[in-house]
């Protein structure tokens, strides 16, 4: 059921100001009716760090409706990534044709494209069709050339995070958690995990089926939410897409993890070999292997990181 306006934005910082970027974004659109009685903001699930809302107006002449989503960023955020950089990624992104189109921005949100796409659920990872598409998107992805300084930015990210944790944890977490010896551990993991193959590019670092959507008559596959990406080794994206296919967020327990349905070792192999395939060129085994004991060595990275994620973000 569509719920109005005014009632859907309670609560949501300013909304005098939302309402008149909406109102804004509708007539640039052009032909849609200037009465807000028209307008519909509908409430939308599955955003962990950000509020997101579709907005629908009404077109003029009984032209159907038009559609645009409505993001409004979560209290707090700023210890977890940089708005202003994401902001910057996502209109890069944007034109590179990589993403939905950035509409407006204000204080306390942004306005986007809407994206006439289906948000994939956990059982869409599995399809090895659907998979296929993810793998080729993610090559894609991973080659766009973005501004900034192209060097890994997981380890400080990390520390960052760990230094983060320890400010807010209760001196009997701390101890719990082991954050006393995690810089230790960090470090030696760094160093262990950059003595290998480490091929850097740009990753999203954040690739559960909620972020990712697909055409579902084109197939084409389009990868949203970019607040945590930057370069970093592409085996750790591929890392945490494998680690993200033990999740359900949409469960009784989406915080219960089922290590049963990761991915076996012949279905990590086929994904990186198409992942590999997607510019044309055929890889051979040994850099099939390279790629994917890599990715396996990278799932303690993933896990790391998402732990001190987890603390901060309960904190």
């Amino acid at each position: 059921m569509a719920i109005k306006t005014i009632e859907s934005l309670k609560g949501c910082g300013s909304e005098e100001e939302i309402m008149e970027i909406i109102c804004a974004v509708g007539s640039d659109l052009g032909d849609v009716k200037d009465d807000v009685n028209s307008l519909e903001v509908i409430p939308m699930k599955g955003a962990m760090t950000n509020e997101v809302f579709e907005i629908n107006w009404e077109a003029k002449n009984g032209g159907g409706v038009r559609k645009a989503l409505l993001r409004l960023y979560g209290d707090g955020v700023e210890i977890l990534f940089n708005r202003e950089e994401e902001i910057k990624i996502f209109e890069c992104i944007s034109k590179h044709g990589q993403g939905p189109r950035l509409l407006a921005r204000f204080t306390s949100g942004r306005v986007e494209e809407f994206l006439h796409a289906r948000t994939l659920s956990a059982v869409d990872l599995r399809d090895p069709e659907i998979s296929a598409l993810i793998a080729s998107k993610m090559r894609e992805f991973h080659r766009l050339n973005m501004p900034g300084p192209k060097k890994v930015q997981l380890w400080q990210r990390m520390r960052n995070w760990l230094s983060e944790s320890k400010t807010i944890c209760f001196p009997k977490d701390i101890k719990n958690f082991g954050l006393e010896n995690l810089d230790e551990e960090i470090n030696m993991l760094e160093k262990l995990l950059s003595e290998g193959y480490e091929d850097i590019g740009f990753c999203h670092n954040d690739l559960q089926y909620g972020n990712i959507m697909m055409d579902e008559e084109t197939r084409s596959i389009t990868l949203i939410d970019y607040e945590y990406a930057s370069y970093n080794p592409l085996a750790y994206d591929l890392a945490n897409h494998f680690c993200e296919m033990v999740a359900d967020y949409h469960s009784d327990t989406p915080h219960i993890l089922d290590y049963t349905k990761y991915p076996e070792l012949e279905e990590r192999q086929r994904f990186i070999r198409i992942y590999l395939s997607s510019e044309g060129k055929k890889p051979s085994n040994a850099r099939v292997e390279q790629l994917v004991n890599a990715a396996e060595k990278y799932t303690l990275a993933n896990h790391l990181f998402w732990g001190l994620w987890g603390l901060i973000s309960v904190s």
